[in-house]
């Protein structure tokens, strides 16, 4: 939301970890100097998770926002000292692999730091052991070696930092203990705490594993399990005696033993090892007992020694000489989980001024207070940070028990190697659409988003798959994939076939302004007349891509909004004027049957008496009728390429409208058809995926999506940002690439190298059954995404040969669409 708050803007910090001192800082270095950190802890450790962090940051993974974030925190703490000693040990990081598996996932890793710009190698066993001297190199396949990662000292980062942001005016107040936020008209005006109230117009609730005790005193949802983590340190060792400085503890890279849930620095001669290998232990952040009742620290709860039994034995085959050691020390450190692993950022709507900076480790801190302090200064954060988004989570992923589950499962996870697909186990099923128990008939293989069951292939389509000449997949590619995806893929080019796109997000926008709202939030036309369907795209101030839409008008003064996430509603709400426009989710209460193929027209008109030709009923038109006893909002839209119709209706009548299209498709070959091959059949037509291939990191011109922005039409939200700017002028661009070898696969986030050199990343990939050959959607400089141009794609170490394409690849003529 664009705001432009005055420099004297009141902010009342609930925090001093490693998060509230970086904000206090970031925030003060932006002329936004009236802070004041309240902490119910002594200073500068307080006693929450930074106290006790081991101060990890590897900056690389498959979250391209979280390895901005660490990256920003290595930069920044290494630029910070105190009495001489700097923030950050730049040690390096060391992951080690013991199975062909974790090996594998390696190369997948380093592939992922050159699509981040992250420095790293992979290394041998002999040179892992060069750099970590007490390996038993015989139990290594090798390691990823990345130079610039290390330890950040937390306490000592936060000293800093208050410091600085003292010095422009900020000021920290310990032994505060929050007990109230005050509210008035729907916004935060002050803090309670147990030595007064200070007033505010922002507060930010930073406060680690107790966000959620905080968020229930301004009536916020924080979706964040405490969970507790084993760390455990050893007597002093023989071998690192007189080995490393005590000031800077450690010479050694951070070592991650991932194939059992082990990591391991050094404390001068001890080494610390810290586990994920033990159950989850959640803890209740509303009984964690105050600092001075606490036995050490509020966040360091009493040793279990039998959960970390085994991992004391896996440590010793990993490092044999600790055989002769022992565990001299421990504690179970609490630190925050959230259902998604991602943390929790933004300003609560429900309150306004009310922020979150929650669920954030040691390691992103720094770039995500960066990140929070840009959003509430100039009203957007310089990166993309829908993952981190609040309003991300559905309202079903809001109740205690999901967020118990998922933050559990999570923390299992959380050094397991995660296929991109790979679902969550529990709980399941959440939502599903009311086709669910016919696709269930038709053995459908479900995956999960948010919190829905959405079908990736029928079984019942397996004998079309029989004698389908495809290319072997490696096993990687190979999980949750079948050839039946190929066979559904084709079925829907050929005859017609039915697809479940009820998980899409649904969104009303009626009353007299709605119009006027609806144009001045998005970048297309939409005052055209009732019957119109358009696409459009929601942009910020600054032009980048918050969402795409696809905006129906049924009435005058009655919209139908297909969006992508909680985010879109959220933004249209905090926008929407007082009166004369009401905007509503309306996603649960309907359903939606994609009906496509050449045989769509066929199938569907002997069903109503409306005129369904393509005279009568154009592309991107959409009309209210009836298919058999069910009412129906028909689209005429397609996201695969071909002919056909979104069907909608409310959820009542959902399994009627499937049963009724079945049966009247019998004579058709009508086939039902899931994700995998709906990804196939839009990226051959180069249709653009948000969230995946662009975001609010990218403007309208460079991704390709020009032809959704009319300033012409007036005023719109990031149409001053677009000015000068076009196709031509763009440095970059998202390229259509395929793959040279029709056998090759690729599934996204691989780099992607011109002339020997990373210039680029993989957005979107899956192979084109119509075409033969895989196909890749990734951002390049604009000099190299030029038509011919040859480039390689590194997939697990392998530099796989493309070349850049004219894009559709599929109909380029649009002649399937308006027949």
């Amino acid at each position: 939301m664009s705001r432009t708050p005055a420099p004297s803007s009141r902010v009342v910090v609930i925090g001093a970890g490693i998060v509230g001192c970086s904000l206090a800082d970031e925030l003060t270095a932006r002329g936004w100097t009236d802070v004041t950190v309240l902490e119910q802890g002594p200073l500068p450790a307080p006693g929450g998770s930074t106290s006790h962090a081991p101060g990890l940051v590897f900056q690389t993974g498959p979250s391209k926002t979280l390895t901005g974030f660490a990256a920003y925190t290595v930069q920044k703490f290494r630029s910070l000292d105190v009495d001489g000693l700097s923030c950050f040990n730049p040690v390096g990081g060391l992951e080690i692999a013991t199975t062909e598996a974790r090996w594998a996932d390696l190369h997948r890793k380093a592939g992922l730091a050159a699509s981040w710009g992250v420095r790293g190698e992979l290394i041998g066993p002999q040179q892992c052991k060069r750099l970590w001297p007490m390996l038993d190199e015989t139990t290594l396949y090798g390691g990823f070696h990345t130079p610039d990662d290390g330890l950040a000292r937390a306490v000592l980062a936060c000293r800093a930092q208050i410091a600085r942001a003292e010095q422009r005016g900020a000021r920290f107040l310990d032994r505060h203990t929050v007990t109230g936020i005050e509210r008035a008209d729907g916004r935060v005006t002050g803090v309670t705490t147990d030595r007064g109230t200070f007033p505010a117009d922002h507060v930010v609730s930073a406060a680690g594993f107790w966000g959620p005790v905080i968020g229930a005193m301004a009536g916020v949802d924080v979706p964040l399990l405490p969970l507790a983590h084993q760390y455990a340190t050893t007597a002093p060792l023989p071998e690192l005696a007189g080995v490393n400085d005590p000031r800077t503890e450690a010479s050694k890279p951070i070592l991650r033993f991932q194939d059992r849930d082990l990591y391991f620095r050094e404390h001068t001669d001890r080494i610390g090892i810290g586990s994920y290998a033990h159950r989850p232990m959640p803890v209740d952040p509303f009984t964690v007992a105050a600092f001075d009742a606490a036995p050490v620290m509020p966040s360091s709860l009493p040793f279990t020694a039998e959960d970390f039994a085994p991992s004391w034995q896996d440590s010793v085959g990993l490092l044999p000489a600790l055989g002769a050691s022992r565990v001299a020390e421990g504690f179970n450190g609490v630190f925050s989980f959230t259902p998604d692993g991602m943390p929790v950022l933004g300003e609560s709507r429900e309150l306004r001024g009310f922020w979150l900076a929650e669920a954030v480790w040691v390691t992103h801190s720094a770039g995500v207070a960066k990140a929070v302090a840009e959003w509430m200064t100039d009203g957007r954060p310089a990166v993309d940070i829908h993952e981190c988004d609040l309003y991300r989570f559905e309202d079903a992923q809001r109740s205690p028990a999901y967020i118990a589950d998922r933050g559990a499962q999570n923390f299992i996870e959380v050094y397991d190697v995660i296929h991109p697909l790979q679902p969550m186990e529990q709980p399941r099923p959440l939502r599903t659409s009311p086709f669910y128990p016919r696709q269930q008939e038709l053995g459908a293989y479900f995956l999960e988003g948010g919190g829905w069951e959405r079908p990736h292939w029928y079984e019942a389509n397996a004998p079309l798959a029989e004698g389908l000449q495809l290319p072997e997949r490696d096993a990687w590619s190979a999980r949750y994939w079948s050839p039946i995806a190929a066979a559904e893929a084709r079925a829907t080019r050929e005859k017609v076939a039915l697809y479940d796109m009820t998980p899409l997000r649904r969104l009303e926008v009626t009353g007299p302004g709605a119009l006027a709202f609806l144009q001045r939030m998005t970048s297309n036309n939409l005052a055209k007349k009732p019957g119109a369907v358009t696409y459009t795209l929601l942009l910020d101030e600054t032009g980048g891509i918050r969402s795409d839409l696809t905006v129906a008008r049924l009435a005058p003064d009655r919209f139908q909004v297909g969006a992508n996430s909680g985010a879109d509603l959220d933004w249209l709400l905090r926008h929407a004027p007082d009166e004369g426009v009401q905007v509503r989710d309306s996603t649960s209460g309907t359903c939606c049957i994609g009906v496509w193929g050449p045989l769509a027209r066929a199938l569907v008109q002997p069903l109503t008496r409306d005129d369904f030709s393509h005279q009568a009923f154009g592309y991107f038109r959409a009309k209210q009728t009836c298919l058999g006893h069910v009412p129906v909002t028909a689209m005429r839209l397609s996201y695969v390429g071909e002919l056909g119709w979104e069907l909608y209706t409310t959820a009542d009548l959902g399994l009627r409208l499937w049963d009724t299209l079945w049966e009247a498709g019998q004579e058709h070959g009508v086939i039902a058809a899931g994700r995998s091959a709906f990804n196939s059949l839009r990226l051959e037509k180069g249709y653009r995926a948000w969230g995946h291939d662009m975001t609010t990191e990218h403007h309208p011109y460079e991704a390709g999506v020009g032809f959704a922005v009319r300033p012409a039409k007036g005023d719109f939200v990031g149409r001053a940002a677009l000015e000068g700017r076009s196709e031509e002028t763009a440095s970059r661009r998202l390229t259509c690439l395929t793959l040279d070898d029709p056998a090759a696969v690729v599934l996204g986030k691989e780099p992607v190298f011109v002339d020997g050199t990373p210039a680029g990343y993989v957005t979107s990939a899956a192979y084109g059954y119509t075409l033969g050959r895989g196909i890749a959607y990734a951002w390049l400089p604009a000099t190299a995404a030029v038509p011919g141009t040859a480039v390689h794609i590194e997939y697990f170490g392998e530099k796989i040969p493309a070349t850049v394409a004219q894009e559709p690849l599929f109909d380029p003529q649009m002649e399937r669409l308006r027949r």
